[in-house]
């Protein structure tokens, strides 16, 4: 067997508000913080799981996340099984963000996966999404991927 490929380690967000974002990201993912600095003119926090770098947040951006242009489409967390993504969806309407969809939807006609998609506060657009147990929800896009058009 040839070496493992690639794989996507932490990811870096541009955010306007450094301790917002790190609650936001803490509550709705379960993350810790792993480290960062919040005085001075460049803010960050690392966040994490179990010892595991997942997300940097950098505080470096004005404004929203903006859709319309080329970057960043969506970032998406897999977790454990659906009843783990409608725990999330709780979290969400706890603190006030609206799904996108209302509410668990799938990810395509015959798909068992599905998710919630959302925004944080800046904009970016998230999805908490499970492999499998899906099969039942709606299908918000068709014939497309859901994940692909919101």
């Amino acid at each position: 067997m040839g070496k493992p490929g690639p794989q996507t380690g932490h990811v870096g967000l541009n955010v306007t508000d450094l301790t917002r974002s790190a609650a936001f990201y803490q509550r709705v993912l379960g993350l810790e913080e792993l480290g960062g600095q919040t005085n001075g003119d460049r803010k960050f926090a690392f966040l994490g799981r179990d010892g595991t770098l997942l997300l940097t947040l950098w505080q470096q951006s004005e404004g929203a996340f903006p859709t319309g242009l080329p970057g960043l489409h969506h970032l998406s967390f897999q977790v454990a099984d659906l009843e783990a993504v409608r725990q999330a969806e709780v979290v969400l309407r706890e603190i006030g963000v609206e799904p996108l969809y209302d509410g668990v939807v799938a990810h395509g006609e015959g798909a068992s996966s599905g998710g919630v998609f959302f925004t944080d506060p800046d904009g970016i657009r998230l999805e908490i999404f499970a492999p499998t147990g899906a099969e039942a929800a709606p299908v918000p896009t068709q014939g497309a991927p859901t994940c692909g058009f919101f």
